[in-house]
């Protein structure tokens, strides 16, 4: 075991699950939490070069995972949260999602640390935003080397956290048996059961709503049949009732944009 490994979850002190070859030459342990049922890599040393590139070649659903989490987020914006407050997508990537969110009509904003704003320029995250109503998170949470952190980090800002992860399946799979372990980019390093999921919400005096890869922590009570419904709906035009509904921002930011250029 790496020295000093504790669960970057609930600091309790994990056990060796198995090994596995990431990035066809490193040989790296996988350390099992039997109190919270996390999984997590050794200290990933190899993250420079995993990340060469932010996006990985062989991940070319990016833009159309984008664009159906977008409709999905605005269902549940609209019907649960306030549809006229301020939103942030953390770990936004190149900035599709938040762009596609403002072209509906909802005030998205962007961060990310490790990627550049392609899409979204102009709607960055400062702190003159203060909190936010809603915080979006996806495919990130695997990507954390120090997820409390991170996690601390977005709960600062909003009590509501839409995210999606690959629940970590019991029993714990081998390396050979679940793609998710991403071992030919080697990005992934944390892994969350949805025991992991109920651990955080619980930590953090929150609920856990999920219907995976899919979770909600929230401070708001949700009907989780009416969750469910919501995301069913969307499949049958639901979006669409509320696209119509929405005031799209698209020209109002393109005219925005343009006068702070000239100014």
């Amino acid at each position: 075991m790496d020295k000093k490994m504790l669960c970057r979850i609930c600091a309790s002190l994990p056990q060796e699950m198995f090994r596995a070859t990431i990035l066809r030459k490193y040989d790296i342990a996988y350390y099992y939490c039997d109190t919270c049922g996390f999984l997590q890599t050794q200290e990933p040393f190899w993250l420079q070069e995993s990340y060469a590139e932010s996006m990985t070649l062989p991940d070319t659903g990016g833009l159309l995972r984008s664009l159906s989490l977008a409709e999905v987020v605005s269902v549940l914006i609209y019907f649960i949260f306030d549809r006229n407050a301020q939103y942030l997508d953390f770990a936004g990537g190149y900035g599709i999602f938040t762009r596609r969110m403002r072209d509906i009509g909802f005030d998205f904003y962007w961060l990310d640390r490790y990627s550049p704003n392609l899409l979204a320029r102009g709607f960055e995250y400062t702190q003159e935003l203060g909190n936010v109503e809603l915080i979006t998170s996806f495919e990130s949470f695997e990507h954390f080397v120090e997820p409390n952190r991170e996690i601390k980090t977005m709960l600062a800002l909003s009590k509501n956290l839409i995210f999606t992860t690959e629940v970590l399946p019991t029993p714990v799979p081998r390396p050979e048996d679940w793609y998710y372990y991403g071992l030919q980019h080697g990005q992934h390093i944390s892994f969350y059961s949805l025991r992991t999921l109920h651990y955080l919400a619980d930590s953090n005096g929150l609920k856990l709503y999920s219907v995976p890869p899919l979770h909600i922590l929230t401070e708001k009570a949700i009907s989780s049949a009416s969750l469910r419904l919501l995301l069913a709906l969307r499949k049958f035009g639901l979006f669409f009732f509320i696209k119509r509904r929405m005031k799209s921002r698209t020209v109002g930011d393109s005219i925005a944009l343009a006068r702070h250029r000239s100014s």
